[in-house]
């Protein structure tokens, strides 16, 4: 055989090398024919979500028959279990207020000795918390808000802080009366608010949970606007930023219910951390926030309600333990009362004020986005 026809047999010329105009036009080619695949796969979802959503959300055909299929006869009664669920707990209310309700409230605050702890149905009927509901002019109703606010007023009282010539710094203060009790009991209070310009604020200002001045603070019944004008002042603060010239300056600092909608779990634990410059040497730091009943480790996140994981109160306690300051023990005991067991569910009763009213649907407990979750309290005392 020649050597030429032997040699291209042995080793063969290479395939021809497509050009960078041939390699762009098959880049483009993959690129579109992707695209299609994509577009054909989101149009398809889109058509089955729809279709079952529909079945889910129909009550019936479109002959009139009753809409049998499995997934919606699960869904069929939960409007109707959700309102007797809201009568039942009102009744059961009622009935355990009724063995309260005779019961003389204490003139003067009572000792209890709080540490951190869930809020529980115990604390709603005890003297301690009934006193801080009389001063504060706020209904005695099975209501986690209600026990937020005689939680703060009762730990800052406890600590010996409560008294003229103290200073108290409130975060995100909203329509709370806490600003009022404090000056009344002749404490200096500076409240402070997100901006209600702030796109973050949208939602307390469409719930009037907002404040923008210092007359929506004011409480004559609680203490006259003369005297509250002179103790309380009012500026616009972001918790997650907080100016310098509050550094060092209080004795007290405290937020209701505010740090969970900083954005994460991280954010509200960095603020508590974050608050604690604010205070002077041995000063008290009170906090309340959602916490998630739920057993596992899933929660919510990175979202504009998160909920605390007792890992993340434990990570948080023990940050500030590190840094020197004292938090008092936490009990996360749920409590054993038959409210203890109740959770409250859409729609809520709204909130305007706590003008005294027979008590209401039980809202110790409550569903957010599908979690039990109820509030937690934590007490600070900063390093000396």
């Amino acid at each position: 055989m020649p050597i030429r026809p032997l040699l291209r047999r042995l080793w063969p010329a290479p395939p021809p090398q497509p050009s960078p105009e041939d390699l762009a036009r098959a880049a483009r080619e993959e690129a579109e024919r992707a695209a299609r695949v994509e577009a054909e796969r989101t149009a398809l979802i889109e058509a089955t979500a729809a279709r079952v959503l529909a079945t889910l959300t129909s009550r019936t055909h479109a002959n009139g028959h009753p809409n049998l299929d499995p997934a919606r006869r699960l869904l069929w009664d939960q409007p109707h279990l959700g309102l007797a669920s809201k009568v039942f707990g009102t009744e059961l209310a009622e009935r355990l207020w009724a063995k309260v309700a005779s019961t003389e409230i204490p003139k003067q605050p009572v000792r209890k000795g709080l540490g951190g702890r869930l809020c529980r149905q115990a604390d709603i009927e005890s003297p301690w918390l009934r006193h801080w509901t009389q001063r504060a002019r706020m209904a005695p109703l099975y209501h986690r808000k209600v026990w937020e606010t005689a939680y703060v007023l009762q730990a800052i009282w406890e600590s010996g802080l409560a008294s003229p010539g103290r200073s108290a710094l409130g975060f995100a203060v909203g329509q709370e009366p806490i600003p009022a009790v404090l000056a009344a009991l002749g404490m200096d209070v500076l409240a402070t608010d997100l901006a209600s310009h702030d796109p973050r604020a949208q939602v307390w200002r469409e719930t009037s949970q907002n404040a923008e001045e210092l007359r929506a603070l004011a409480r004559p019944a609680i203490l006259p606007d003369a005297a509250f004008q002179a103790r309380c002042s009012f500026r616009h603060v972001d918790m997650t930023a907080i100016p310098h010239d509050l550094l060092g300056g209080f004795d007290v600092v405290w937020s209701s219910c505010s740090l969970e909608h900083l954005g994460s779990i991280a954010a509200g634990l960095d603020f508590i951390e974050a608050a604690m410059a604010c205070l002077k040497p041995g000063g008290l730091a009170v906090h309340t926030t959602e916490f998630n009943l739920a057993a596992g480790e899933e929660t919510i996140d990175n979202w504009s309600t998160v909920l605390f994981r007792r890992r993340d109160i434990e990570a948080c306690v023990e940050r500030l333990r590190a840094a020197g300051h004292t938090v008092l023990p936490v009990d996360f005991s749920v409590g054993e009362g038959l409210l203890d067991l109740f959770v409250d569910v859409p729609p809520y009763l709204p909130m305007e004020d706590f003008a005294l009213r027979r008590p209401t649907t039980p809202h110790l407990r409550l569903s957010i986005d599908g979690f039990p979750a109820t509030s937690i309290g934590l007490i600070i005392r900063a390093r000396d």
